[in-house]
């Protein structure tokens, strides 16, 4: 997702962000001066736009950019789902579609046109951005306007949630940084330091444009990675969640699941030039990664190509797939408004870190959590670790049934997703996350 990675051994590019989730204590002033001189230039599409040019201090790590661009959108939830009229299916929505959205794609690298061109065609749930401890990192957000929408004029921001970020500038929360008009676009510049998943998302009127899909995740990845540390065999990809010091946060493959809910009501009346009073929320479909059951376990996919089907703008997979013996890191963001309880059938989970947040007292004793079932509350998240030792295919799925079900339909939905966990030498070493 960069123009620039750095590797560890096992060919990952790595990330690192602070510990501690909530919202920061931040001071206003100065954000004003500063941000005049931050603050993209107009957009001209079918124009390459202008950057300003900022002197900053060498980084330690890789310099890592990438373009993000927010926009609205259609999507689709899972065949079948029974009609919720007039909320669901969308009689606005184009073929093969049903749901309207908002949501951030990756533009990085392409031209001022191309990047036009994804205006209305958001995507859900955000790419996933992964960096090392210590890179030299740029975000850069082009607000591209709404297409169904045009009377909003709503700005967007990038808030990685729970990352401890000293320039308030840069936090996302319009009241204390900047929002982004449409037309316009914004560098966003951070240099991570602590290890662990975190989240990010638009807080521009952040219930609506969260609940309508602005949500993705971000990886920081330990300085660690690429060492031999503890008894990890030979052989094994040297890749950690933490800088543990003992190799207890080794993985061989990591998935990764954004957890959200979508109300169709608010969803159809955002279309319709309509008000949504969130004092009503009542959830449609509960989704991972943007997907209901039994989507979730379809390949994942590319929102560029045409062809890619119903599912083009819910690219990221949550199959999660393993040899057997090999220890899967699960990366668990939740940005619904619900808690959440996740279960693995018959495969033990270890609770590794909480909100990015190693569980390692100051004594240096771990108070890691060896559970069948992990919480994840609203704004939370978690690291676990799972190492089946029996080929065949397990659920991962919330414990409340009520959020099983597409749209209140028949059948097995919603929040739940298969581990497939095939003879030693079936999958071969993997490339990207989720894959």
């Amino acid at each position: 997702m960069t123009d620039e990675t750095r590797s560890d051994a096992s060919g990952f590019s790595e990330p690192s962000g602070p510990s501690g989730f909530g919202r920061r204590a931040m001071m206003l002033g100065g954000a004003g001066a500063v941000g005049s001189v931050l603050l993209g230039t107009r957009l001209g599409f079918g124009q390459q736009p202008s950057r300003p040019t900022v002197v900053r201090a060498a980084a330690s790590g890789t310099a890592k950019s990438v373009h993000l661009a927010g926009t609205d959108g259609w999507v689709s939830m899972p065949a079948g789902s029974p009609d919720d009229l007039p909320f669901f299916p969308d009689s606005l929505a184009p073929s093969p579609f049903d749901t309207y959205v908002f949501g951030f794609r990756d533009v990085t690298g392409m031209t001022a046109q191309q990047v036009a061109a994804t205006r209305g065609k958001a995507q859900i749930s955000a790419p996933m951005l992964a960096f090392d401890e210590g890179d030299d990192v740029t975000i850069t957000l082009s607000n591209l306007g709404l297409v169904m929408r045009p009377d909003l004029f709503d700005g967007h921001t990038l808030h990685w949630h729970g990352f401890v970020n000293a320039i308030p500038l840069f936090d996302g929360v319009p009241e204390l940084s900047l929002a982004v008009p449409i037309g316009r676009d914004l560098s966003y510049f951070y240099r991570p330091h602590d290890a662990g998943t975190y989240m990010y998302h638009c807080h521009f009127e952040d219930v609506e444009h969260v609940q309508m899909g602005m949500t993705g995740m971000v990886f920081v990845r330990p300085k660690q990675n690429g060492t031999r540390v503890g008894t990890a065999p030979a052989g094994a990809r040297l890749a950690y969640a933490y800088n543990d010091g003992d190799g207890s946060t080794r993985y061989d493959r990591e998935f990764a699941f954004m957890i959200t809910e979508l109300w169709s009501a608010a969803h159809y009346r955002d279309a319709h030039i309509q008000v949504s009073d969130w004092t009503d929320y009542a959830p449609s479909f509960w989704l991972l990664n943007g997907r209901g059951y039994p989507d979730t376990i379809a390949p994942a996919g590319n929102p560029s190509v045409a062809t890619a089907g119903r599912l083009q703008y819910q690219p990221i997979s949550s199959l999660i797939t393993c040899n057997v013996n090999e220890t899967v890191l699960l990366r668990l963001s939740n940005l619904g408004y619900q808690n959440h309880a996740l279960t693995l059938d018959n495969v033990d989970m270890q609770v590794i870190a909480k909100d990015a947040s190693l569980l390692r007292g100051r004594d240096g004793y771990t108070n890691y959590l060896e559970t069948n079932t992990v919480d994840v509350g609203p704004g939370e998240s978690r690291d676990v670790l799972v190492t089946p030792h029996q080929p065949g295919e397990y659920l991962l799925y919330d414990r409340n049934y009520a959020y099983l079900g597409n749209g209140g339909g028949p059948g097995w939905g919603g929040m739940m997703t298969v581990l497939r966990v095939g003879p030693a030498g079936t999958y071969g070493p993997q490339t990207q996350p989720n894959t």
